[in-house]
């Protein structure tokens, strides 16, 4: 079994049956044990998980939509009324069973419900086992801007289990490589260089991979917790990314972008912005242009879009003063934050996209 220690819980690697959890439930004597998933997580994954790591446990069941559009104050209402309404007190435990949304939502539950409560988060998605799950953020969406109401708080433990990517579409799969990509990117040009030479991006994805990037998350989270310095550097693609993200999540008639899908175009702007600002070489811009491009469908940006998607942009969470600051690359491995970019060159690096 591999582990990854933080300073305020464990993450554990176990593709194998496991009594973790029993262990934490017995040991805390907690007075209830909530799961929480979606119509997806219970379809595909929740037999498979009680089979596995959950055993002789009564639980109480409560399930939500699925989509990131359901990271909402509807649902989070929702959630509060059902555990409290099946006897949820401060000694409950709430298991978060799924994707990136549930442990974000289900995150939020638990630390707003009774002034706090302890959780679990059992990602059962690539991007929610390298990304979402890990880092204490836990929050929701308001209307089509994301995740900007949350809270630093930490899980008891998080459980790694690979098996679950078994259940994913190609496309989810996919979703969760693009922020893999970003931990090369930002910290390790080796592991990015890994990640670029991948053929084919399946269920059987190497479990080495999904650890470093894990481990390279956890690494920068460690080192700032509150996200006051080089945690920032996370948020590479994301400026640009959750703005993608945010357009055609409240875009009529459009298909709705998964989460790495957007942040994946984010980079690629992002990157060309490194070009024009921080003088990254040329031949790397578009090197990761034709790596991500390589991996993702190419999506239509017309000039209704850009607009749209520049103004949005001025919500970004890491704006101060109104000045919206990025994250840019020196080159392959090497960031910079906080950064202006003046809207002109926003506009430059949507037209390099979109060529």
């Amino acid at each position: 079994m591999q582990k990854i220690k933080t300073s305020d819980y464990d993450i554990l690697f176990s593709n194998q049956n496991s009594s973790f959890i029993n262990d934490i439930i017995f040991k805390n004597k907690y007075s209830k044990v909530f799961i929480l998933v979606d119509s997806n997580t219970k379809k595909y994954c929740l037999k498979l998980f009680l089979k596995k790591h959950l055993s002789e446990i009564k639980i109480q069941l409560i399930t939500i939509k699925n989509g990131e559009e359901n990271k909402n104050t509807k649902s989070l209402h929702s959630i509060w009324i059902k555990i409290s309404k099946l006897g949820g007190d401060r000694k409950s435990l709430l298991i978060n069973l799924g994707g990136g949304m549930i442990s974000d939502l289900g995150g939020f539950v638990a630390s707003t419900y009774n002034r706090g409560i302890d959780f679990i988060n059992i990602p059962t998605t690539l991007l929610s086992m390298v990304d979402a799950s890990i880092g204490g953020k836990v929050g929701i969406n308001i209307e089509k801007l994301k995740n900007m109401v949350g809270v630093f708080n930490y899980p008891k433990l998080i459980l790694i289990d690979t098996s679950f990517l078994q259940t994913l579409p190609k496309r989810e799969l996919k979703s969760g490589f693009g922020e893999m990509l970003k931990h090369g990117l930002i910290f390790d040009k080796k592991y990015f260089k890994r990640l670029s030479e991948l053929k084919n991006i399946n269920s059987k994805l190497n479990n080495e991979l999904i650890y470093n990037s894990i481990k390279i998350k956890n690494e920068i989270v460690k080192s700032d917790p509150k996200e006051k310095n080089i945690r920032k550097i996370l948020n590479f693609g994301h400026t640009l990314g959750h703005a993608i993200e945010s357009h055609f999540l409240g875009k009529k008639k459009s298909k709705t972008l998964l989460h790495g899908e957007a942040i994946s175009i984010g980079m690629i702007l992002e990157s060309y912005i490194s070009y024009k600002i921080l003088k990254m070489p040329y031949e790397q811009c578009l090197h990761i242009k034709k790596t991500i491009n390589s991996k993702f469908e190419k999506i239509k940006i017309n000039s209704e879009d850009s607009k749209s998607i520049t103004n949005l942009i001025k919500f970004d969470k890491k704006s101060k003063g109104g000045k919206v600051l990025f994250v840019l690359l020196y080159e392959i491995g090497k960031s910079k934050i906080d950064i202006e970019v003046p809207r002109k060159t926003i506009i430059e690096s949507l037209d390099f996209y979109s060529s």
